[in-house]
């Protein structure tokens, strides 16, 4: 009953008393309420919920509005990384959820770190960090590279308004990451329609970390808390018109050959997914396409971060 929880302070008839009675039956019903409890409180309460439901529902749309919000709302963050943004004609697409895939030490998170640091330059970004892999001095070292010469005064007055922009969660399992996304989903709808400095841009490091303990522990349940966590990412994505990105890890496949994490359940969930690798002797990285909405999967390229 968390999500109830935290609509309490908005809406304060949405008390314990609900709430206990919601998760004893299980039923969000007034008429259900009605037979069994007299207090109007509670009825109230459930009609509440009810209306909250109804209030989140999404109007269908037609093709052409679909199109007007791509043209307006469905716009391209770069990276800051050249190879991949020429990949990706220009970057990672708002509405979308993409995903990197790779082995250890291939370049995922400093790919992420280097997105938020340039998406943060006019934008708020949430990174849910699984890991303790998220580092502000390699967001500082980003912005350094890339501040034009200025005095020492206007770099830091830069430096804090970036790093004031990124906000860095910690979450160790899968259920905690839907409590986040809950909130966020609550922040996101105040925030839409407001001319303030947004929020455009969410980072899971890394989505695998927190599905594959779920998923050894019963294939039934975990694929569905696998799915749930994919779809609550793109409908977070194309209702709010944010930037997804999140790292998955590599297994073993055929023939000794690396394969993306999460299995072929989880493979159509991501729009686009870059499979990274790390060449040691050079110190550079490549990226190709795996899987892309309007790209061939064989395109790829080099980088260095």
């Amino acid at each position: 009953m968390a999500r109830l929880a935290n609509l309490e302070t908005e809406y304060p008839v949405l008390d314990s008393t609900v709430r206990n009675f919601c998760a004893s039956h299980g039923i969000f019903s007034a008429a259900f309420a009605e037979q069994n409890d007299s207090s109007e409180r509670l009825k109230e309460g459930i009609a509440q919920v009810l209306s909250i439901i109804d209030d989140m529902h999404q109007p269908w749309l037609n093709g052409m509005e679909l199109l007007e919000d791509a043209k307006r709302n469905k716009h391209v963050f770069p990276t800051g990384i050249q190879g991949i943004d020429l990949l990706l004609g220009d970057g990672i697409r708002v509405g979308q959820l993409t995903e990197l895939v790779g082995p250890s030490s291939s370049g995922k998170t400093q790919v992420c770190l280097r997105t938020a640091s340039n998406v943060a330059r006019n934008h708020m970004v949430l990174y849910l960090d699984t890991g303790n892999s998220f580092s502000p001095q390699c967001i500082a070292y980003f912005l350094g590279k890339t501040i034009s010469p200025s005095s020492a005064q206007a770099k830091n007055q830069f430096l804090q308004k970036v790093m004031s922009n990124i906000s860095c969660h910690s979450v160790f399992d899968i259920f905690a990451m839907f409590d986040v996304l809950h909130q966020l989903e609550s922040y996101l709808r105040c925030q839409d329609g407001r001319g303030c400095c947004q929020m455009r841009l969410l980072i899971v490091d890394s989505i695998s970390s927190l599905i594959s303990p779920v998923l050894g522990s019963s294939s039934t349940l975990g694929r569905a808390l696998m799915t749930s966590a994919g779809y609550l990412l793109k409908k977070l994505a194309h209702q709010h018109n944010l930037a997804v990105l999140i790292i998955n890890h590599t297994v073993g496949g055929e023939g000794g050959s690396s394969k993306p994490a999460l299995g072929d359940s989880w493979k159509c969930i991501p729009h686009s997914r870059l499979f990274l690798s790390c060449d040691r002797g050079s110190n550079t990285y490549n990226v190709s396409i795996l899987r892309h909405p309007s790209m061939a999967s064989v395109k790829a390229a080099r980088f260095v971060i």
